[in-house]
């Protein structure tokens, strides 16, 4: 089964990490083949912890598929985890993993752990290199976001 692992670290804080990692409504703007994603539920515990069912298209040239999550946001953990529900996986797990550096807040070091599995194999075939190739870009991708959001922290301590 094909996963793919990165740790990173970065020069912001660890909740604006996790907070730009949460506005999955956003992603279409700037993760790599992620053409739509719509929020169909969203509900709130109120101890921090929110949960989203979401559906995402993933489009490159003339492939397309759509799937749909469910999303935990925990901000108390500062951890994300997606669990597929629908579409063409037979498996996709993916969490993020934010901790603040020690002694160090406007850095943190950003985990993000993805694995899965297409139910057709041709599938597997066509979209899996597509696929490994996107995830290798999407540390950059948010990291890159993050510096347009939160503005480009200088070099020092990181």
């Amino acid at each position: 089964m094909p996963s793919f692992r990165n740790s990173r670290r970065v020069r912001h804080s660890a909740s604006d990490m996790f907070e730009l990692v949460a506005d999955v409504e956003r992603y279409p703007e700037f993760v790599p083949l992620c053409e739509r994603l719509h929020v169909r539920r969203h509900v709130a515990s109120g101890e921090g912890v929110d949960i989203l069912v979401a559906d995402m298209t993933v489009a490159y040239k003339m492939f397309r598929e759509s799937f749909t999550s469910q999303v935990t946001l925990d901000r108390p953990r500062l951890t994300i985890v997606v669990e597929y529900l629908d579409g063409p996986f037979s498996h996709l797990e993916n969490r993020w993993t934010f901790r603040p550096r020690n002694g160090d807040e406007s850095g943190s070091d950003v985990e993000f752990y993805i694995s899965y599995e297409f139910r057709s194999r041709t599938l597997g075939l066509l979209m899996g290199a597509m696929f490994d190739a996107a995830f290798r870009r999407f540390a950059d991708a948010f990291e890159k976001r993050a510096d347009e959001i939160y503005g480009r922290p200088s070099l020092a301590g990181a």
